[in-house]
């Protein structure tokens, strides 16, 4: 990426978390494992391994994997409300004697977990859906609030749209707000460093691309879809807190909602294995998405999918989406800046 685009972009978020453009890849389950966190990274934008519920022996084996193949920063995900407290225990005591030095937290606020690595010396991120979350986030310590929109794919914590919650908290807090939801080109990007946002995190775009360790299935999903097809339900929530909504694409599980997307009862969903990933099952109507290593029926599975899906109309490497989106964001920014000053003048 050339130096000038880096240059044009760089807001202090990019030396908080030393990185070049201030584009953060989401840490999604299952998909950002190494290989996708560090092609983000060696891009120039933020890599977060998404290892969330994961084993320590996965955990370490990722963090180990992805330190080989870039020396840049990055963090690793976790959501501590939905990990059993044992395991989140032993996932962050693993993180911390691999020396990961951020954390990028979702989900509800738990202000012991986020003392804790900040007591290691750790950089913390945390990502909300509402203001109240974000206030609480800050008040524990927080050292970036990610503020996602009701457009986002996979798991949506709130129901105010990116850009307006963005705004919201950036009235109220000096800390660097990143937005995130339905972000998938330039424009986004250049939208969110107009509104005075540090910088944005993206999912589905880097969900479609040759890095991520999503299955060829779902990145063909995405690619074909529009944000028309997605819908927010809390339908795949077997091994979530009951009421979690997600965003995904429709298929032939939502379709059969009949409309009702939201308001379903966990106790009464059917426990049926349609899917396998190694010697773990997969249930319809888990939260599990299909990985590389999915095999069996994956089109009733979560096909997570954010709303400027209709954007992402290929699969390229990590590195050329990251590059596509500087570029055009740059240029916007440099066009408005022109009219500005010829209006001016």
């Amino acid at each position: 990426m050339a130096n000038g685009l880096r240059a044009s972009l760089h807001t202090p978020l990019c030396d908080l978390l030393g990185c070049d453009v201030p584009v953060l890849l989401a840490g999604m389950g299952g998909v950002s494992r190494w290989e996708l966190a560090a092609a983000v990274a060696n891009a120039g934008g933020y890599g977060i391994l998404g290892m969330v519920r994961e084993a320590p022996e996965l955990i370490a084996k990722e963090v180990t994997a992805l330190k080989r193949a870039t020396d840049r920063s990055f963090a690793v995900n976790l959501i501590p409300a939905a990990t059993e407290p044992r395991l989140l225990d032993a996932q962050i005591s693993c993180c911390l004697d691999l020396g990961v030095t951020a954390f990028s937290f979702f989900w509800d606020v738990m202000p012991e977990i986020v003392a804790r690595v900040k007591q290691a010396g750790c950089l913390v991120l945390h990502q909300v859906g509402t203001l109240e979350a974000a206030r609480l986030a800050e008040e524990a310590g927080a050292d970036v609030i990610i503020a996602q929109g009701i457009e986002a794919g996979g798991h949506v914590h709130g129901r105010t749209p990116a850009f307006a919650l963005a705004r919201e908290i950036l009235d109220r807090t000096e800390l660097p707000v990143v937005v995130s939801g339905g972000i998938a080109t330039g424009a986004g990007l250049a939208a969110a460093l107009e509104s005075k946002a540090s910088g944005v995190q993206c999912g589905t775009a880097f969900l479609a691309t040759e890095e991520s360790f999503a299955h060829r299935y779902h990145k063909s999903r995405v690619v074909s879809a529009t944000g028309e097809d997605t819908v927010l339900t809390d339908v795949f929530v077997l091994n979530w807190p009951a009421g979690a909504a997600v965003r995904v694409i429709s298929n032939s599980v939502t379709d059969g909602l009949n409309g009702r997307f939201l308001g379903h009862d966990p106790e009464n969903l059917q426990r049926e294995v349609i899917a396998w990933d190694g010697d773990h099952p997969r249930l319809r109507f888990s939260t599990d998405s299909p990985l590389r290593t999915t095999s069996g029926d994956l089109e009733p599975m979560a096909l997570y999918a954010g709303r400027g899906v209709g954007a992402i109309l290929d699969i390229p490497s990590a590195a050329v989406r990251l590059t596509e989106m500087v570029t055009n964001a740059a240029d916007l920014l440099e066009s408005s800046y022109r009219t500005n000053c010829e209006a001016v003048s």
